[in-house]
Protein backbone atom coordinates (compact mmCIF):
# COMPACT_ATOMS: atom_id res chain seq x y z
CA UNK A 1 0.00 0.00 0.00
CA UNK A 2 1.59 3.18 -0.93
CA UNK A 3 0.47 6.47 0.21
CA UNK A 4 -2.83 7.50 2.72
CA UNK A 5 -5.37 4.59 3.54
CA UNK A 6 -8.75 5.58 2.67
CA UNK A 7 -10.01 4.79 5.81
CA UNK A 8 -9.02 4.76 9.26
CA UNK A 9 -10.55 1.31 10.43
CA UNK A 10 -11.95 -1.63 7.98
CA UNK A 11 -14.05 -3.84 10.15
CA UNK A 12 -14.65 -7.86 8.30
CA UNK A 13 -17.90 -9.13 9.35
CA UNK A 14 -20.95 -7.29 10.70
CA UNK A 15 -22.12 -9.84 13.30
CA UNK A 16 -22.15 -7.97 17.22
CA UNK A 17 -18.08 -8.22 17.77
CA UNK A 18 -17.64 -6.20 14.25
CA UNK A 19 -20.57 -4.16 14.84
CA UNK A 20 -19.51 -2.54 18.09
CA UNK A 21 -16.25 -2.04 16.81
CA UNK A 22 -17.72 0.01 13.71
CA UNK A 23 -19.73 2.00 16.57
CA UNK A 24 -17.33 2.60 18.85
CA UNK A 25 -14.92 3.49 16.53
CA UNK A 26 -16.64 5.75 14.46
CA UNK A 27 -18.08 7.08 17.86
CA UNK A 28 -14.47 8.36 18.40
CA UNK A 29 -14.53 10.09 15.32
CA UNK A 30 -13.13 7.26 13.13
CA UNK A 31 -13.52 6.76 9.04
CA UNK A 32 -14.69 3.19 10.04
CA UNK A 33 -15.77 0.83 6.82
CA UNK A 34 -18.20 -2.42 7.80
CA UNK A 35 -17.35 -5.23 5.20
CA UNK A 36 -20.56 -7.95 5.21
CA UNK A 37 -20.36 -11.21 3.05
CA UNK A 38 -24.07 -11.16 3.47
CA UNK A 39 -27.04 -8.73 3.73
CA UNK A 40 -29.10 -7.71 6.76
CA UNK A 41 -31.68 -9.13 7.88
CA UNK A 42 -29.92 -12.70 8.14
CA UNK A 43 -30.68 -15.52 9.73
CA UNK A 44 -27.58 -16.54 12.20
CA UNK A 45 -27.38 -20.32 14.38
CA UNK A 46 -27.61 -18.77 17.69
CA UNK A 47 -29.56 -19.11 21.33
CA UNK A 48 -29.83 -15.41 21.41
CA UNK A 49 -29.90 -15.31 24.93
CA UNK A 50 -28.63 -11.64 26.56
CA UNK A 51 -26.83 -11.68 29.81
CA UNK A 52 -26.73 -8.65 31.65
CA UNK A 53 -23.87 -7.52 30.09
CA UNK A 54 -24.46 -7.18 26.63
CA UNK A 55 -28.21 -5.80 27.53
CA UNK A 56 -26.88 -3.40 29.63
CA UNK A 57 -23.90 -2.75 26.66
CA UNK A 58 -26.72 -2.66 23.50
CA UNK A 59 -29.05 -0.61 25.55
CA UNK A 60 -26.88 2.16 25.42
CA UNK A 61 -26.79 2.07 21.77
CA UNK A 62 -30.03 0.81 20.57
CA UNK A 63 -33.12 -0.20 21.12
CA UNK A 64 -32.98 -3.80 22.20
CA UNK A 65 -35.48 -6.08 19.77
CA UNK A 66 -36.66 -8.36 22.83
CA UNK A 67 -38.35 -11.12 22.20
CA UNK A 68 -39.04 -12.32 25.51
CA UNK A 69 -37.50 -11.63 29.21
CA UNK A 70 -36.71 -14.62 31.06
CA UNK A 71 -37.15 -14.29 35.37
CA UNK A 72 -37.60 -18.68 35.75
CA UNK A 73 -35.04 -21.49 34.74
CA UNK A 74 -36.07 -24.97 34.60
CA UNK A 75 -33.08 -27.45 35.01
CA UNK A 76 -33.15 -31.01 34.30
CA UNK A 77 -30.45 -33.69 34.18
CA UNK A 78 -30.92 -35.60 30.73
CA UNK A 79 -34.53 -35.59 31.28
CA UNK A 80 -34.59 -36.32 34.84
CA UNK A 81 -34.95 -35.02 38.09
CA UNK A 82 -36.77 -31.15 37.03
CA UNK A 83 -36.94 -28.30 39.56
CA UNK A 84 -37.21 -24.81 38.28
CA UNK A 85 -35.97 -21.54 40.19
CA UNK A 86 -36.96 -17.87 39.44
CA UNK A 87 -35.75 -14.61 40.15
CA UNK A 88 -36.85 -12.55 42.66
CA UNK A 89 -34.89 -9.64 41.34
CA UNK A 90 -33.86 -8.22 37.86
CA UNK A 91 -34.47 -10.54 35.33
CA UNK A 92 -32.16 -13.22 33.99
CA UNK A 93 -31.77 -13.14 30.65
CA UNK A 94 -33.22 -11.33 27.53
CA UNK A 95 -34.29 -13.38 24.59
CA UNK A 96 -33.54 -12.48 21.28
CA UNK A 97 -33.62 -13.40 17.61
CA UNK A 98 -30.17 -12.70 16.10
CA UNK A 99 -31.34 -11.31 12.61
CA UNK A 100 -33.23 -8.56 14.15
CA UNK A 101 -30.31 -8.03 17.10
CA UNK A 102 -27.64 -7.81 14.34
CA UNK A 103 -29.70 -5.37 12.02
CA UNK A 104 -30.34 -2.84 15.11
CA UNK A 105 -26.57 -3.18 15.88
CA UNK A 106 -25.67 -2.52 12.01
CA UNK A 107 -28.21 0.35 12.08
CA UNK A 108 -27.00 1.96 15.19
CA UNK A 109 -23.26 2.10 13.54
CA UNK A 110 -24.45 3.65 10.60
CA UNK A 111 -26.11 5.76 12.43
CA UNK A 112 -22.59 6.38 14.62
CA UNK A 113 -21.19 7.56 11.34
CA UNK A 114 -19.96 4.09 10.34
CA UNK A 115 -20.49 2.91 6.17
CA UNK A 116 -21.68 -0.51 6.08
CA UNK A 117 -21.23 -2.02 2.67
CA UNK A 118 -23.08 -5.91 2.41
CA UNK A 119 -22.96 -8.66 0.23
CA UNK A 120 -18.84 -7.94 -0.23
CA UNK A 121 -16.80 -10.75 0.60
CA UNK A 122 -13.10 -10.36 1.66
CA UNK A 123 -10.63 -12.56 0.14
CA UNK A 124 -7.30 -11.45 1.13
CA UNK A 125 -5.16 -9.48 3.62
CA UNK A 126 -1.84 -7.71 3.07
CA UNK A 127 -0.14 -4.98 5.28
CA UNK A 128 3.16 -2.76 5.47
CA UNK A 129 4.23 0.05 7.72
CA UNK A 130 1.00 2.53 6.28
CA UNK A 131 -1.40 0.04 6.56
CA UNK A 132 -3.73 -2.78 5.23
CA UNK A 133 -5.05 -3.60 2.04
CA UNK A 134 -7.84 -5.47 1.79
CA UNK A 135 -8.53 -7.35 -1.73
CA UNK A 136 -12.44 -8.25 -2.35
CA UNK A 137 -13.81 -10.77 -4.41
CA UNK A 138 -14.52 -8.72 -7.20
CA UNK A 139 -10.46 -7.89 -7.16
CA UNK A 140 -11.27 -4.30 -6.10
CA UNK A 141 -8.57 -3.79 -2.06
CA UNK A 142 -9.94 -1.33 0.44
CA UNK A 143 -7.38 0.22 2.41
CA UNK A 144 -7.11 1.22 6.23
CA UNK A 145 -4.55 1.74 8.77
CA UNK A 146 -6.55 -0.76 10.98
CA UNK A 147 -8.20 -3.64 10.23
CA UNK A 148 -10.64 -5.29 12.80
CA UNK A 149 -11.51 -8.99 12.11
CA UNK A 150 -14.70 -10.09 13.21
CA UNK A 151 -15.76 -12.65 10.41
CA UNK A 152 -15.94 -15.71 12.89
CA UNK A 153 -13.60 -18.46 13.99
CA UNK A 154 -12.98 -20.13 10.21
CA UNK A 155 -12.83 -16.62 8.77
CA UNK A 156 -10.05 -15.28 7.07
CA UNK A 157 -8.95 -12.83 9.80
CA UNK A 158 -8.78 -15.16 12.44
CA UNK A 159 -6.07 -17.41 10.19
CA UNK A 160 -3.94 -14.21 9.56
CA UNK A 161 -3.74 -13.37 13.19
CA UNK A 162 -2.86 -17.37 13.88
CA UNK A 163 -5.57 -17.15 16.16
CA UNK A 164 -5.11 -21.35 17.95
CA UNK A 165 -8.37 -23.01 19.49
CA UNK A 166 -8.45 -25.13 22.48
CA UNK A 167 -11.30 -26.34 22.47
CA UNK A 168 -14.09 -26.81 19.73
CA UNK A 169 -17.74 -27.75 20.31
CA UNK A 170 -20.38 -28.34 17.92
CA UNK A 171 -23.64 -26.80 18.59
CA UNK A 172 -26.83 -27.65 16.65
CA UNK A 173 -30.54 -26.29 16.66
CA UNK A 174 -34.08 -26.00 15.78
CA UNK A 175 -36.42 -23.30 14.94
CA UNK A 176 -39.79 -24.65 15.85
CA UNK A 177 -42.89 -23.01 15.18
CA UNK A 178 -45.01 -22.29 18.30
CA UNK A 179 -48.28 -22.77 19.39
CA UNK A 180 -50.23 -20.72 21.42
CA UNK A 181 -50.32 -23.96 24.29
CA UNK A 182 -46.41 -23.21 23.61
CA UNK A 183 -45.92 -19.83 24.38
CA UNK A 184 -48.11 -19.66 27.87
CA UNK A 185 -46.16 -22.61 28.88
CA UNK A 186 -42.97 -21.05 28.11
CA UNK A 187 -43.07 -17.08 28.28
CA UNK A 188 -40.66 -15.97 30.74
CA UNK A 189 -39.02 -18.98 30.98
CA UNK A 190 -35.73 -21.35 29.48
CA UNK A 191 -34.77 -24.55 29.92
CA UNK A 192 -31.10 -25.89 30.88
CA UNK A 193 -30.48 -29.68 29.93
CA UNK A 194 -27.38 -30.85 31.46
CA UNK A 195 -26.84 -33.68 28.78
CA UNK A 196 -25.81 -37.19 29.03
CA UNK A 197 -22.44 -36.70 27.56
CA UNK A 198 -19.65 -35.13 29.08
CA UNK A 199 -19.85 -30.97 28.60
CA UNK A 200 -23.13 -31.27 26.97
CA UNK A 201 -26.19 -29.52 27.65
CA UNK A 202 -29.34 -28.62 26.12
CA UNK A 203 -31.53 -25.63 26.13
CA UNK A 204 -35.04 -24.05 25.00
CA UNK A 205 -35.41 -20.88 24.82
CA UNK A 206 -39.00 -19.07 23.82
CA UNK A 207 -39.11 -15.98 21.48
CA UNK A 208 -42.91 -15.47 21.10
CA UNK A 209 -44.12 -17.43 18.22
CA UNK A 210 -40.98 -19.68 17.85
CA UNK A 211 -39.01 -21.96 20.32
CA UNK A 212 -35.64 -22.19 19.34
CA UNK A 213 -34.30 -25.77 20.75
CA UNK A 214 -30.62 -26.76 21.01
CA UNK A 215 -27.68 -28.84 22.35
CA UNK A 216 -23.66 -28.40 22.44
CA UNK A 217 -20.93 -30.71 23.08
CA UNK A 218 -17.39 -31.38 22.02
CA UNK A 219 -16.71 -31.46 18.23
CA UNK A 220 -16.25 -34.88 16.77
CA UNK A 221 -19.34 -36.43 17.87
CA UNK A 222 -21.89 -35.50 15.13
CA UNK A 223 -23.84 -38.91 15.43
CA UNK A 224 -24.78 -38.38 19.10
CA UNK A 225 -25.13 -34.53 18.55
CA UNK A 226 -28.05 -35.18 16.49
CA UNK A 227 -29.08 -37.73 18.21
CA UNK A 228 -29.43 -35.85 21.60
CA UNK A 229 -31.48 -33.30 19.69
CA UNK A 230 -33.98 -35.18 18.69
CA UNK A 231 -34.16 -36.83 22.15
CA UNK A 232 -34.29 -33.44 23.81
CA UNK A 233 -37.13 -32.12 20.88
CA UNK A 234 -39.39 -35.46 21.48
CA UNK A 235 -39.05 -35.69 25.06
CA UNK A 236 -40.17 -31.90 24.96
CA UNK A 237 -43.08 -32.93 23.29
CA UNK A 238 -42.59 -30.99 20.54
CA UNK A 239 -41.92 -33.45 17.87
CA UNK A 240 -44.79 -32.90 15.82
CA UNK A 241 -44.16 -28.99 15.47
CA UNK A 242 -43.22 -27.31 12.12
CA UNK A 243 -39.56 -26.62 11.38
CA UNK A 244 -38.76 -23.21 10.56
CA UNK A 245 -34.98 -23.67 10.48
CA UNK A 246 -32.74 -26.18 11.27
CA UNK A 247 -28.82 -25.06 11.65
CA UNK A 248 -25.16 -26.36 13.30
CA UNK A 249 -22.17 -23.95 13.89
CA UNK A 250 -18.45 -24.76 15.77
CA UNK A 251 -17.83 -22.68 18.77
CA UNK A 252 -13.64 -22.68 19.05
CA UNK A 253 -12.34 -21.28 21.94
CA UNK A 254 -8.71 -19.83 21.97
CA UNK A 255 -5.22 -20.70 24.59
CA UNK A 256 -4.47 -18.78 26.82
CA UNK A 257 -1.18 -17.75 24.61
CA UNK A 258 -3.36 -17.26 20.92
CA UNK A 259 -2.91 -14.15 19.70
CA UNK A 260 -5.14 -11.32 19.34
CA UNK A 261 -3.34 -9.01 16.76
CA UNK A 262 -0.72 -9.41 13.62
CA UNK A 263 0.34 -5.89 12.86
CA UNK A 264 -2.37 -3.59 12.51
CA UNK A 265 -4.90 -6.11 11.93
CA UNK A 266 -6.80 -7.24 15.66
CA UNK A 267 -9.65 -10.00 16.04
CA UNK A 268 -12.54 -9.95 18.45
CA UNK A 269 -15.52 -11.97 19.14
CA UNK A 270 -15.84 -15.56 17.49
CA UNK A 271 -12.65 -14.67 15.00
CA UNK A 272 -10.37 -14.10 18.45
CA UNK A 273 -11.57 -17.49 19.85
CA UNK A 274 -13.26 -14.98 22.86
CA UNK A 275 -16.27 -17.29 24.34
CA UNK A 276 -17.01 -18.89 28.16
CA UNK A 277 -15.73 -21.95 28.18
CA UNK A 278 -18.38 -23.78 30.07
CA UNK A 279 -21.80 -21.97 28.42
CA UNK A 280 -19.71 -20.92 25.18
CA UNK A 281 -21.79 -18.07 25.82
CA UNK A 282 -20.11 -15.80 23.42
CA UNK A 283 -22.10 -12.47 22.13
CA UNK A 284 -21.36 -10.77 25.89
CA UNK A 285 -17.34 -11.51 24.51
CA UNK A 286 -18.22 -10.22 21.33
CA UNK A 287 -19.90 -6.91 22.00
CA UNK A 288 -16.91 -6.28 24.58
CA UNK A 289 -14.10 -7.06 22.83
CA UNK A 290 -15.62 -5.32 19.74
CA UNK A 291 -16.03 -2.29 22.20
CA UNK A 292 -12.38 -2.19 22.88
CA UNK A 293 -10.86 -2.86 19.59
CA UNK A 294 -13.22 -0.26 18.06
CA UNK A 295 -12.05 2.57 20.21
CA UNK A 296 -8.53 1.97 20.60
CA UNK A 297 -7.91 1.58 16.67
CA UNK A 298 -9.90 4.92 16.87
CA UNK A 299 -7.73 6.43 19.13
CA UNK A 300 -4.45 5.62 17.12
CA UNK A 301 -3.21 4.28 20.12
CA UNK A 302 -0.61 1.36 20.54
CA UNK A 303 -2.70 -1.40 19.24
CA UNK A 304 -0.99 -3.86 22.07
CA UNK A 305 -4.02 -1.74 24.72
CA UNK A 306 -6.29 -4.40 23.21
CA UNK A 307 -4.37 -7.50 23.95
CA UNK A 308 -4.02 -5.64 27.36
CA UNK A 309 -7.18 -5.24 27.94
CA UNK A 310 -8.69 -8.81 26.97
CA UNK A 311 -5.82 -10.23 28.95
CA UNK A 312 -7.09 -8.36 32.17
CA UNK A 313 -10.93 -8.57 31.69
CA UNK A 314 -11.53 -11.61 29.67
CA UNK A 315 -8.71 -14.16 30.01
CA UNK A 316 -9.52 -14.91 33.40
CA UNK A 317 -12.86 -14.92 33.15
CA UNK A 318 -12.03 -17.56 30.71
CA UNK A 319 -9.72 -19.43 32.51
CA UNK A 320 -12.26 -19.90 35.14
CA UNK A 321 -14.99 -21.36 32.71
CA UNK A 322 -12.49 -24.05 31.40
CA UNK A 323 -12.05 -25.12 35.30
CA UNK A 324 -15.85 -25.23 35.77
CA UNK A 325 -16.48 -27.26 32.46
CA UNK A 326 -13.36 -29.38 33.60
CA UNK A 327 -15.92 -30.11 36.60
CA UNK A 328 -19.26 -30.29 35.17
CA UNK A 329 -18.11 -33.14 32.50
CA UNK A 330 -16.91 -35.15 35.25
CA UNK A 331 -19.75 -34.36 37.74
CA UNK A 332 -22.81 -33.23 35.99
CA UNK A 333 -25.10 -34.12 38.63
CA UNK A 334 -23.36 -32.11 40.88
CA UNK A 335 -23.66 -28.98 39.09
CA UNK A 336 -27.78 -29.99 39.17
CA UNK A 337 -27.91 -30.24 42.78
CA UNK A 338 -25.36 -27.50 43.05
CA UNK A 339 -28.29 -25.27 41.09
CA UNK A 340 -31.35 -26.01 43.66
CA UNK A 341 -29.29 -24.62 46.29
CA UNK A 342 -29.00 -21.25 47.40
CA UNK A 343 -25.73 -20.79 47.01
CA UNK A 344 -25.48 -22.47 43.45
CA UNK A 345 -28.39 -20.27 41.99
CA UNK A 346 -27.44 -17.04 43.69
CA UNK A 347 -24.27 -17.72 41.87
CA UNK A 348 -25.82 -18.67 38.33
CA UNK A 349 -28.13 -16.18 38.61
CA UNK A 350 -25.47 -13.61 38.93
CA UNK A 351 -23.55 -14.83 35.94
CA UNK A 352 -27.01 -14.74 33.88
CA UNK A 353 -27.07 -10.67 35.09
CA UNK A 354 -23.67 -10.17 34.39
CA UNK A 355 -22.63 -8.86 37.86
CA UNK A 356 -21.01 -12.31 38.94
CA UNK A 357 -17.04 -12.87 38.52
CA UNK A 358 -16.83 -16.46 37.97
CA UNK A 359 -12.49 -15.72 38.51
CA UNK A 360 -13.65 -14.01 41.89
CA UNK A 361 -15.73 -16.90 43.01
CA UNK A 362 -12.92 -19.71 42.36
CA UNK A 363 -10.78 -17.29 44.23
CA UNK A 364 -12.75 -17.74 47.09
CA UNK A 365 -10.40 -20.71 49.74
CA UNK A 366 -14.22 -22.86 50.32
CA UNK A 367 -14.73 -22.58 46.26
CA UNK A 368 -10.94 -23.74 45.58
CA UNK A 369 -11.21 -26.43 48.36
CA UNK A 370 -14.35 -28.00 47.28
CA UNK A 371 -12.88 -27.74 43.58
CA UNK A 372 -10.15 -30.20 44.52
CA UNK A 373 -12.18 -32.25 45.96
CA UNK A 374 -13.87 -32.74 42.94
CA UNK A 375 -11.26 -33.47 41.37
CA UNK A 376 -10.00 -29.79 39.43
CA UNK A 377 -6.84 -28.55 39.58
CA UNK A 378 -6.08 -24.93 38.67
CA UNK A 379 -5.21 -24.57 34.96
Amino acid sequence: MHGEPEWDVAVIGAGPAGLAAAHAAASHGARVVVLERAEHPRYKTCGGGLLGSSLRLSAERLTVPARDVVSSITFTLDGRREFTRTSAGKPLVTLVRRDEFDLAWCEAAEKAGATVRQNTQVRALEQDEHGVTVTLADGSTVTARVVIGADGSAGITSRHVGVVAEQQDLGLEVELAATPADQERWRGRVLLDWGPFPGSYGWLFPKEDELTVGVIMAKGQGTETKRYLRDLVERLGLADRAVLRDSGHLTRCRTDASPLRNGRVLVVGDAAGLLEPWTREGISYALRSGTWAGRIAAENQDLSGYDQIVAEQLQPEMVAGRRLLGVFARHPSVVHTAMSSALGWRAFSGFCRGDFSMAGALGRPAVRTALRLLGSRPV
